[in-house]
């Protein structure tokens, strides 16, 4: 039987923090130990942000002790003001041109294979950081030529040159999240808009066939199963080639309440039926968040049959 909104499966909800109890998938053992530790000394040492530490991420201390962690470019204050998000909003600091060398430092620091960047939504820059984006892929190309690169942006207001920009440098995988469906925008994400964010996909898979395109939802908001099939056959239609689908949390007393948590089952009946929409990777699970175990998701080649270019071999090749 598949589960409808409206209908809860699992832990009865009541209200708490979250807006609902949090359900027995969600605890997590404490983690410890020198990875965890050295990670954190040396995001402190190279004053970085990360989305990890910023938006609250249950998943922190997990991919800390895996020395692994997503960075957060263009400041630690955002323009916007999403009503789901831990990010502070407010007036941001000037750009920080030594960033991005940074950013790379810690990269190498960390020993990564595939490194993750995202930002703060920043719409006082004419190009909405677009171009603070290609300079941290370049320093990242250059200290780490094998790794593979992800980049997960802001909308930049639709701007397709902003698109060029980052599309330029070439990074594996281009990720752009659209949250949550259509009709929750103006209560979730009031300047955002969906179908901008759609023609940001479309364009970045018309500009540049062989990146991978990635997009990234929560659940639990009030969203009905319908919207959630729309949405998946929307971004099917751009060309899709990775979905990560995981349930929202409350970050603080700010921000949106949980509507409902969805038991696992029914996250395994959105990977379903996102599949059947035609997106070929899809990753469903309470916890999963759009950058968790990016690097895992990138090597799983999907049902498309479409590899990872192999750096060690590119030379360079590969334009956008």
């Amino acid at each position: 039987m598949r589960i409808e909104a409206g209908m809860t499966r699992g832990d009865e909800v009541r209200e708490s923090g979250h807006g609902a109890r949090m359900p027995r998938w969600f605890h997590r053992p404490i983690l410890a130990g020198k990875d965890l530790r050295e990670v954190e000394d040396i995001l402190r040492h190279l004053r970085l942000n990360t989305v990890c530490r910023s938006a609250k991420c249950p998943n922190r201390m997990e991919c800390f002790s895996s020395r692994t962690a997503t960075f957060m470019i263009l400041g630690g204050t955002c323009t916007r003001d999403c009503a789901f998000c831990g990010v502070p909003g407010g007036v941001p600091d000037p750009l920080d041109a030594e960033e991005p060398e940074r950013v790379a430092r810690a990269a190498a620091a960390l020993g990564l294979n595939h490194v993750v960047v995202t930002s703060v939504t920043r719409d006082d820059l004419p190009d909405g950081g677009a171009s603070h984006f290609a300079a941290t892929v370049r320093k990242v190309r250059e200290r780490l030529p094998w790794a593979t690169v992800e980049v997960l942006v802001p909308d930049f207001r639709g701007d397709l040159q902003a698109l060029g920009t980052v599309l330029s440098e070439r990074p594996e995988v281009f990720n752009h999240n659209l949250e949550t469906v259509e009709e929750l925008y103006p209560r979730v994400r009031p300047q955002a808009d969906y179908r901008r964010s759609l023609r940001l996909l479309e364009a970045a898979r018309e500009r540049c066939p062989e990146v991978r395109l990635k997009s990234g939802i929560m659940v639990g908001l009030g969203e009905t199963r319908e919207q959630l099939r729309r949405l998946f056959r929307d971004l099917a239609g751009t060309g899709c080639d990775m979905l990560t689908i995981g349930q929202y949390l409350r970050p603080g007393k700010e921000q949106l309440k949980v509507e409902r948590f969805l038991a696992p089952e029914e996250f395994a009946e959105l990977k379903e039926e996102a599949e059947e929409a035609g997106i070929p990777v899809v990753v469903s699970a309470p916890l999963v968040r759009s950058s968790y175990r990016a690097g895992e998701l990138l090597e799983d080649k999907g049902k498309d049959g479409r590899k990872v270019v192999d750096r060690k071999n590119d030379q360079g090749g590969r334009k956008c």
